[in-house]
């Protein structure tokens, strides 16, 4: 498990929790409640308090909700000539008076459904004044708190006689509070709060407006630093307050004690990973100014760079580049025993924490494997240089040439999980192929990943950079660099089909990769049995946790009848001490277990078995169930094989051989960032011609277009005539 940010370690002392939630996170772009994530947020709410938290809510929303419900009576009581008159919106605390009671029934419906009791509490700015009303105030939460009851307060905005503009503080010279920004803070400090979260629209507060892609998430505020010195965007779209106010509210309640945190509601889960001591969002704290804080490389910082390094490691020549990667093979070697006992620390660790054998298996760098990994570096390196080959030569017009060569992406940020080996092929194929690059492993091989980065960049010559790979330390700052689509030229994740799935929706930059390793085999009658067999065997065991690795096999229906060979394979695959599944007919032939779905990747010594009726059915089976990754039939009918081959729509179809042939390095490629089942740009095993893209160069003796008047075009194409 990570450990607590020094930044975030109050949140061990946090007993008492006051969350404010904001009319833009409360309502839809289109003045609608956002029920999903009211829900969300009341499930996150009874979570923390069945956890024993003391939870305070404070919520905005009834203006906007009774606005709402007052259009559609006025509307469901106009003739039609009154709809062709311009009308006037409605009074403010009007809407506050219809829409309190809807907001309140709500939350109690929504709560009712979760076993929690909450409790409302309406007040006005000017009660605070009267100390026995805050006297009896703090009594009163006290005593549904001790009941595990949710009080839920808001401003009663329906008869408060406040006109004036909310200025700085909780109090200023004609009343306590404004919003309920102000009502949040003056509450936890009023209740003796240990921790006060603002819910917003955006991720936290930034050095500039959110919408602009510069702009930098800060994640601890220090009034002496950034007071002054940040530009807010636009005030709440809905509301009164924005950023502007949450600031304000912050400030004064951190510099009262209470710890702060502004971040988004639009997460599911930000308050728990709040008090999880999660970096996310802006922390306000009255002790920021006395702490050490690291001077942090934020995202842009980590792009900026890889992409400055990249250029100037294009300027270096196919020499240069090549003695890169064979001091990178050198220093691998060199470092063995630290990088292995870096490794063995986060294995002990892995199983210390109950991790699956098939995560383990991907996590253990085993014999053999650093010297493996030179030998593919130094083959990357003797490979033909892949920049600035001229791919396509065409004279335009007479002394006019125009060229298509090959050249890099320019900065990839590859997240992966598990297996650090793939840390140093990444990194191979980044510097081959010129491009700059972003890493983050997972943190189970957090220190494998550690020492192979320092290893690899203190190889990297100074003219270069070691910041041409850079590595991210904590899954924090992934949103921000998934945001820079306009440093960042493409994402490729690596591991399961809920990362992938995650990052896809996360981002506006093009993403390469494959969700699920769902690999069959199919066995044709016409099979050769012993072939048959040892392919199984060997897709389904050589590497159980690799993502080419057989997950079902399909069998001819006549094998079955006719015996043939059939047993031999399901036993020695049994023998192996691999766990069966069956479809409906192959449960009932083989006597096994029925399979709960055949779309999942088991990754360990486990696999479905179907018995289907001929080639056109298995290929039906794999479009259905299969994952576009790799397929094979194993048929000594030429004919079935072509069917198979021409039809099954895989990133890779192979005939009588191994799932596991699909490989980059088995491929010749050298090395892979990974294996794409994307249909556009790379597909299969991604190596260097994966990480390239192409430019045009045209070159000329002072041509002009002027209509195309003169220009005699020939189009002529002189690369295939030289």
């Amino acid at each position: 498990m990570d450990s607590v940010d020094p930044t975030r370690a109050f949140v061990n002392r946090v007993k008492r929790i006051v969350v404010k939630v904001g009319t833009a996170v409360v309502t839809r772009g289109d003045g609608r409640l956002a029920l999903g994530r009211l829900g969300a947020l009341c499930e996150q709410l009874k979570d923390i308090n069945s956890q024993g938290y003391e939870v305070i809510l404070v919520t905005s929303g009834a203006v906007g909700l009774g606005r709402q419900r007052l259009r559609y009576r006025r509307l469901a009581n106009s003739s039609f000539a009154d709809l062709q008159n311009p009308q006037n919106d409605f009074d403010g605390k009007a809407c506050a008076a219809v829409g309190q009671s809807s907001l309140m029934a709500l939350y109690d419906t929504m709560f009712s459904q979760l076993d929690v009791t909450s409790s409302q509490l309406l007040v006005t700015d000017s009660v605070f004044r009267d100390e026995a009303f805050r006297k009896q105030l703090s009594e009163t939460v006290k005593s549904l708190l001790k009941l595990r009851v949710v009080p839920i307060f808001n401003e009663n905005d329906a008869v408060s006689t406040r006109k004036a503009p909310y200025e700085f503080c909780l109090q200023d010279s004609s009343g306590i509070f404004w919003d309920n920004d102000s009502l949040a803070g003056l509450l936890a400090l009023e209740l003796k709060a240990d921790l006060l979260v603002l819910l917003s629209d955006v991720e936290g507060l930034y050095d500039g407006p959110p919408t602009d892609p510069k702009s930098k998430l800060i994640h601890t505020y220090v009034k002496e630093i950034h007071h002054g010195e940040i530009t807010f965007g636009d005030k709440s779209r809905v509301g009164r307050g924005g950023m502007t106010a949450k600031v304000n509210a912050a400030v004064c309640a951190a510099y009262g004690g209470i710890p702060v945190v502004i971040t988004s509601g639009y997460a599911t889960d930000n308050i728990k990973k709040v008090l999880r001591g999660d970096r996310i969002g802006t922390v306000f704290h009255q002790d920021a100014h006395l702490w050490t804080l690291v001077k942090e490389e934020g995202a842009r910082d980590l792009a900026v760079s890889a992409r400055e390094s990249s250029r100037q490691l294009r300027a270096l020549g196919s020499k240069d580049r090549r003695k890169i990667l064979l001091d990178v093979a050198d220093a691998l070697v060199a470092n063995e025993g630290q990088i292995i006992a870096e490794n063995e620390a986060d294995i002990a660790v892995a199983q210390e924490n109950g991790y699956e054998k098939a995560l383990i298996s991907r996590l253990a760098l085993k014999p053999g494997k650093i010297a493996a990994l030179a030998m593919s570096i130094r083959k990357l390196a003797d490979m033909e240089e892949p920049i600035g080959r001229v791919l396509q030569k065409t004279e335009l017009a007479e002394g006019l040439v125009l060229e298509k060569v090959s050249c890099p992406l320019g900065v990839l940020l590859v997240v992966f999980e598990s297996r650090p080996d793939a840390l140093v092929q990444i990194a191979s194929l980044a510097i081959q192929s010129r491009n700059g690059l972003l890493l983050k492993g997972g943190k189970e091989a957090k220190r494998s990943n550690a020492i192979l980065h320092k290893v690899i960049t203190s190889a990297i010559p100074e003219n270069v950079g070691g910041k041409l790979i850079g590595l991210v330390n904590t899954r924090d700052e992934i949103p921000d660099l998934l945001k820079l689509d306009d440093v960042i030229d493409l994402v490729i994740p690596r591991g399961s089909n809920k990362l992938v799935s995650q990052i896809k929706e996360s981002t506006k930059i093009p993403v390469l990769g494959h969700a699920d390793g769902i690999c069959h085999v199919y066995i044709d009658k016409s099979a050769n049995k012993d072939m048959a067999k040892r392919i199984v065997l060997d897709a389904k065991t050589d590497y159980p946790a690799a993502c080419n690795a057989m997950e079902t096999l399909l069998v001819h229906k006549d094998l079955v009848i006719d015996d043939g060979g059939f047993k031999q394979i399901i036993s020695g695959l049994q023998g192996l001490g691999v766990t069966l599944y069956g479809g409906p007919k192959a449960s009932t032939v083989l006597n096994i277990p029925e399979t709960s779905s055949f779309n999942h990747e088991y990754s360990s010594l486990a696999c479905s078995v179907e018995i289907v009726d001929d080639v056109t059915a298995a290929i039906n089976h794999i479009h259905e169930h299969g994952s576009a990754h790799t397929d094979c039939i194993v048929t000594e009918d030429h004919e079935v094989a072509e069917t198979f081959l021409s039809q099954v729509d895989s990133a890779a179809i192979f005939h009588n051989a191994s799932t596991r042939f699909c490989d980059g390095a088995r491929f010749g490629l050298g090395a892979e960032v990974g294996i794409s089942t994307s249909r556009i740009h790379a597909r299969g095993p991604v190596g260097v011609e994966g990480l390239l893209t192409t430019r045009w160069i045209l070159r000329g003796n002072g041509q002009v277009v002027d209509s195309d008047r003169g220009v005699k075009y020939t189009h002529k194409d002189l690369l295939t005539s030289t």
